[in-house]
Formats: structure tokens, sequence, C-alpha cells
């Protein structure tokens, strides 16, 4: 049986965040509320009951894969975690390798080897290390971007809901979409996801549907500071692309290049690219099983993003931002074109 020998060291793994980025900086802070949350409702769980929390999967579109960890509280008031393997992962979605040397360097035991634990990884501990662990789980093996993004709910034995206080902002089963107007409280059922996603947007912004900037391409338009977002639509397949403009006007230099690759590494969601002299900035939704509360998830961390963004990279590469009323130079010196290495 495992032990969680030394939690001071998981918690020092879930403290380490860069905080280089605002928007980094900010959803490290996100997974250390939800580890504090996580660690303060683990004593609470009655004798017999079990608390499972699991990434969301139309969130990250993993279909039937359910990447997930539950905690029960055994007859003597220990806590016993389980977190999902390989045997209950479809064939493309399984863990590599690497994911599951990093699942025994968080101190898991290998599937079956721990009583109770079944097909899964097994774990026992208390307090805030057990909490730190499975935070870790969640986020660096199974890959929640953000606690937003995670669903829990804890029942007992004869499957009865168990009340829990709540865990920072992964939401709870009962209640997904709740940090939004739900999409059935606006009447939105029936509707196609154009007109489903122009009602969240709306909910937002506190406005009426009608009343969304809309250009001529049907992208709605949310000013954010100097930057501006968008919000498109597509059917086929359904998605929903949330993007912004950074900076147009801009040489492609082989330092900008490897800047934007360095900050989509640390964005928890979304990418950076330049093309055709434009800086973008992206985030996918997936439309099919369309959740409100993952397009406002993306909404949210564009908007700080690109309004962030753009005077960062305006200031060491020039361009032009969309509200920056024509400004181009950055006073660096030029260095080779990005085409000159191809």
């Amino acid at each position: 049986m495992s032990e969680l020998s030394n939690p001071g060291l998981a918690e020092a793994g879930l403290l380490d965040e860069p905080t280089t980025a605002d928007l980094h900086a900010k959803v490290a802070e996100a997974w250390r509320e939800f580890a504090r949350a996580l660690a303060a409702a683990l004593p609470t769980l009655p004798v017999g009951s079990e608390l499972e929390l699991a990434l969301d999967p139309t969130a990250s579109g993993t279909g039937s894969a359910v990447y997930g960890v539950s905690v029960e509280c055994l007859d003597d008031g220990s806590l016993q975690a389980r977190a999902v393997s390989n045997a209950n992962l479809p064939d493309g979605f399984r863990l590599e390798r690497t994911a599951i040397a990093a699942m025994v360097a968080l101190g898991w035991s290998p599937p079956g080897v721990m009583a109770g634990s079944r097909e899964n990884f097994g774990m026992t501990g208390a307090g805030d290390g057990l909490a730190n662990v499975i935070t870790r789980t969640l986020r660096d093996v199974y890959g929640a971007p953000h606690p937003a993004f995670l669903v829990y709910e804890a029942h007992d034995r004869e499957e009865e809901p168990v009340a829990i206080e709540p865990l920072g902002t992964a939401r709870h089963e009962s209640t997904v979409d709740a940090f939004l107007p739900s999409i059935d409280s606006l009447d939105a059922s029936g509707l196609d996801l154009g007109d489903r996603v122009r009602i969240v947007v709306s909910a937002m912004l506190k406005s009426d549907p009608d009343e969304l900037q809309v250009d001529g391409d049907g992208d709605i338009g949310i000013r954010a500071g100097s930057a501006m977002v968008f919000v498109r639509v597509r059917e086929n397949p359904p998605l929903i692309d949330v993007f912004s403009p950074v900076l147009t006007d801009i040489e492609p230099t082989e330092k900008l290049f490897v800047k934007l690759s360095e900050l989509t590494n640390r964005m928890p969601i979304g990418r950076l690219y330049c093309t055709a002299g434009t800086v973008w900035a992206s985030i996918p939704v997936f439309g099919r099983d369309f959740q409100a509360s993952h397009l406002a998830l993306a909404i949210q961390v564009m908007t700080g993003l690109a309004d962030e963004l753009d005077d960062r990279l305006h200031g060491e590469f020039g361009g032009k931002r969309f509200f920056g009323e024509g400004d181009k130079p950055a006073g660096n010196i030029p260095e080779a074109r990005i085409g000159q290495y191809l």
C-alpha cells in the first residue's frame, strides 16, 4: 500500500509556478485555490462517502475517455484515492510511458497493487499532501488546463448526494454552467450553435443579443482595452474560435517566432502564431456537446491575454495594436527576417 510520504515536496511542486505572465499567474493561483479547497474538504468526508473529480470530456474533446480521480473515506476514517489508468481508457487516449512514470513519481501505486484500487492507480494519505498530489495529477498528468474544466460530486454508498464545500472554480456536477446564466434558463434549447453562442456572449456582456457588435463575416467583436477579440462560429465541424489579431503590420523575425513559441508553451490553453504580418492569438472551443462555461472561460482568458500581450509585444517588436491609433515602431535594432532562414 502506497503512503504519501512527503507532502512537502508535492506542495512545493504545486506552488513553484512561474508568474512572469499575468495570465499564467492567474491560472496558477486558481490551481492553488482549488488545492486549498480540496485539502479542506477531504477531512470532512463522512465514512463511506466518495468524492469524484474528473476532467470534463467536452472540454478536451476526449469523447468517452474520462480522466478522473476519486477519494473514498474508509470505515476506519482513512482516505483512499484512486486515479484512472489505461485499463479504463480507450485507444488513442491512453497514458504514455512518461505520464505513467509521472504518476509513480507523484506517489501513486501501480494499478491493482493497493488493496481496493482495482484497475486504478492507488494512494492513501490525508489533508494537504493528498490534495496537492490529486491537483498535480489532474493538471500535469491528465492535462486539465484550468480548474474550471473539472467537474466534481460526492455521494454515499447508496449513491445519495453528500454536501461538500465548493472546490474553487471547479464545477459541481449539478451546477454545470452555473457561473453563467444556463442555456436552458435563457430559452436556448433547440437553437443552432450560432444563436447559443450569441446568447452566452450577451449574458457575459450583460447586453441584449441584438446589441452585439457583429461584422460582415458574422464574427462577434468584443473590445478588450487596446485589443479586439472576435468570436467566430464554424458549423462543420461545430467549433467556436475565440481569437484576436494581437498585432498587425509586424516584421516576422526569428526573435518574434521564438517569443511566440515561449509564450504559447506557458499558456494553459490556446496558441499564438504569426502569419502574413499579423500576430494572432486563438483559443478553440468545441461546438459538439456545447458547454457555456467553456466558451466563457475562453473569452475571459482571451480578453485578458490580448490586452496584455498587444502592449508587451508592441513594446518589443513594434507593429500596430487594434486600437493603437497607428502605432508602429518598436525602436529595436532590426534583425534578419525569418524568410532568410528558410
